[in-house]
């Protein structure tokens, strides 16, 4: 089975533009949180053998792992979590940097986390560990762009 999901945007820009818009039809935070477990529960299902130390995300009060796949002109992403909400935030997360070059990942800030308020309506735990999911996807493609 795959466990990548494929963006639906051309760019990461406009991946970030439509999960603006779409969240933006939602008018409150309750349908927003709805929305992102939502979101969450359509991620692929991760593989047991991806889900080892090698791929979960320290910083995170839930578990999560995210696999790269692929090289500096095109890295895909699988990850999962243990958490609906934290699910959501992958699926954003993913919509926006996967399927992308090394280097669009690297020159792409999460500016839809600000323009959604993101961090003002989650934990302060599930915030940093958004921070943390970044990073780690950041850090997959430096890596990738090093070994290019």
């Amino acid at each position: 089975m795959n466990a990548i999901l494929q963006p639906l945007e051309a760019t990461a820009a406009e991946a970030q533009h439509a999960i603006v818009d779409e969240f933006g039809m939602l008018s409150d935070w309750s349908e927003r949180y709805q929305y992102l477990i939502d979101l969450g529960r359509r991620l692929p299902p991760l593989p047991e053998e991806l889900r080892t130390d090698a791929y979960k995300v320290d910083g995170c009060q839930s578990q999560v792992w995210i696999a790269p796949h692929g090289e500096a002109a095109h890295l895909e992403f699988s990850a999962i979590s243990d958490s609906s909400i934290v699910s959501g935030l992958i699926a954003l997360l993913l919509r926006v940097y996967s399927g992308r070059s090394a280097a669009e990942i690297l020159a792409t800030e999460p500016t839809f986390v600000a323009d959604l308020g993101l961090s003002r309506h989650l934990s302060p735990t599930r915030s940093n560990g958004l921070h943390a999911m970044l990073a780690r996807i950041k850090h997959h493609a430096a890596h990738a762009a090093r070994a290019a």
